[in-house]
């Protein structure tokens, strides 16, 4: 028998098996649009700005990019 941990985790991985390409995109979609919710109310943020922050967090340390610069400010 298995830890709590290994359950949940073979637990998630059967329900993605059994959902749909396009349900795996919306998952995601929903779980990107829920964390921004999260930042937004731990950090006191409207969720455009918590949006703008988490943005610029994921560009640190790349090669700027004028496009990206432009998209996120």
């Amino acid at each position: 028998m298995g830890t709590v941990a290994e359950r949940l985790r073979e637990e998630d991985r059967d329900r993605l098996d059994r959902m749909t390409p396009a349900e795996r995109v919306a998952e995601a979609l929903a779980l990107g649009q829920a964390a921004i919710t999260a930042y937004a109310a731990a950090h006191g943020l409207g969720r455009e700005e918590a949006r703008r922050r988490l943005e610029l967090a994921g560009q640190a340390g790349r090669r700027p990019s004028r496009v990206m610069l432009g998209i996120i400010e």
